[in-house]
């Protein structure tokens, strides 16, 4: 039976960095026991970074991604995928050495800005979504509604929540408690995965009796830890995509 990865990332989005054993080395990446590297899912794309051995020697990972079976399931392992031209130091990996597996931190800090203000941003719209795309340089969600938004008052809305300084809390529901409130499940195309008993949820708000709750959905991506290290976020495109979808782009104000 394959040893799953231990996914330290979900409890502390902020751990840039973790000493780790490999567990396998191929050319399609190298397995650890644990790691910090985020998997692309969710919408989020995977994190970057390097993989640096007790001589030194540096691997550099240009995406993470959920290692998949023969029969397209996924075997609980992550594999952290080298940039081009890492023959070399993806050789000098051996199962069982002592590796630091260390994310590239600026970019993840800009993904979880992003992360966070895509849920504000579903707080505000209010319409279900189905698709989204989390990455470094911008958010993408896909609304399932056929009104108009406007971009001005989005931004505006926002820009009053990240000012709100607000706590955001990694928490858990139960599989039952979920199944007795579909209302927290805001995608329409990913379904919160099942079979552990426990959900991961975000909340937004709602810490204290007179703090709204602006936010509650099982998610397992990463986030800041309050809405104003989101910094300064602005709508910067609406598109009607279809008939039942309106595309709305987050980028970040210089």
């Amino acid at each position: 039976m394959l040893r799953m990865t231990e996914e330290l990332f979900r409890t502390d989005a902020y751990l840039d960095a973790c000493d780790a054993t490999v567990v396998a080395a191929t050319p399609e990446g190298v397995v650890l026991d644990c790691t910090v590297f985020y998997p692309l899912g969710g919408g989020q794309a995977g994190d970057t970074g390097t993989l640096v051995m007790p001589n030194g020697q540096t691997l550099n990972v240009a995406d993470t991604r959920k290692e998949k079976a023969t029969d397209g399931q996924p075997t609980g392992r992550i594999v952290h995928v080298p940039a081009p031209s890492q023959n070399e130091a993806l050789a000098a990996l051996q199962p069982g050495m002592a590796v630091t597996a260390r994310i590239d931190m600026s970019r993840r800090q800009r993904l979880m800005r992003f992360h966070t203000a895509s849920h504000l941003l579903c707080h505000l719209v209010g319409q279900p979504v189905n698709g989204c795309s989390i990455t470094a340089d911008y958010a993408r969600i896909d609304f399932h509604m056929t009104d108009p938004l406007d971009k001005a008052q989005l931004t505006e809305g926002l820009a009053l929540l990240v000012a709100a300084n607000l706590p955001v809390v990694v928490g858990s529901v139960t599989d039952a408690e979920l199944d007795a409130q579909p209302q927290l499940v805001k995608s329409m195309s990913v379904q919160p995965p099942r079979g552990s008993g426990h959900v991961r949820t975000i909340r937004i708000g709602g810490a204290a009796p007179n703090d709204p709750l602006i936010d509650l959905q099982p998610c397992g991506g990463t986030h800041v830890r309050t809405t104003a290290e989101i910094g300064a976020v602005a709508v910067t495109k609406i598109e009607k995509k279809s008939a039942t979808t309106r595309r709305v782009v987050l980028g970040f104000v210089a």
